[in-house]
């Protein structure tokens, strides 16, 4: 009788010494599971994998000229993104020239109500090449301006890539070529893209340093 109360205290004692061990082994236990998930969401934002395509743009403006449009406003690349491709240019000083033209060869609801173009913009500067006594007679020649501006159009949006080797049917039917690479890139071999691949509502817009003729 003795000896089973003995070995019943023993097996109580035995029992309170452990049950604080079992308990803090269920403890870290059940840290460690909880803690899981933590230590798999920072495995997986250390994993160095690239973010979503739709994160990197890797196709905003170039070219030396770029540095000259607007920072903000309706002329700035954000506001001219948001307006049709005529409304954006007459918003862009150093188009003004051609604006002037596309308005009086009539073209400017032609321009913003086409979907999906390309347009090779000549700056002021492209116009002033031209000797002014040849530039005001093709302003005053409506059939002459439309037949050179629709030449200045190709009737796809063109990305830089397209440029390195191309050619092109414009509105005009005429043909277009361009080269290139990087951020350098020629239209017919006479007119270089001084700021390229700006984006409007309905167009890219290449911006060049030369008028382009209809061949």
């Amino acid at each position: 009788m003795n000896n089973l109360k003995i070995r019943r205290t023993g097996i109580a004692v035995a029992a309170a010494v452990l049950l604080p061990f079992s308990l803090a082994a269920c403890s870290d236990s059940s840290s460690d599971t909880a803690a899981a998930p933590t230590a798999t969401a920072g495995d997986a934002a250390n994993t160095g994998e690239a973010p979503p395509a739709d994160s990197v743009t890797g196709d905003e403006p170039f070219g030396p000229a770029c540095s000259g449009v607007p920072k903000e406003g309706a002329g700035s690349f954000d506001g001219m993104a948001k307006d049709p491709v005529a409304t954006a240019a007459s918003n862009n000083p150093a188009l003004s020239t051609l604006v002037t033209a596309v308005k009086r060869a009539g073209l400017v609801d032609t321009l913003n109500n086409a979907e999906n173009i390309t347009v090779f913009a000549p700056t002021n500067d492209a116009f002033a090449k031209i000797p002014k006594a040849d530039l005001d007679k093709v302003l005053a020649d409506k059939a002459m301006l439309t037949k050179i501006l629709t030449y200045h159009v190709v009737g796809q949006k063109l990305t830089p890539q397209q440029l390195d080797n191309g050619s092109f049917t414009t509105l005009q039917k005429g043909m277009v070529t361009t080269k290139g690479s990087g951020e350098a890139y020629k239209v017919n071999d006479s007119a270089a893209v001084v700021c390229g691949d700006v984006k409007t509502a309905n167009a890219n817009v290449y911006i060049i340093d030369t008028v382009l003729m209809p061949k």
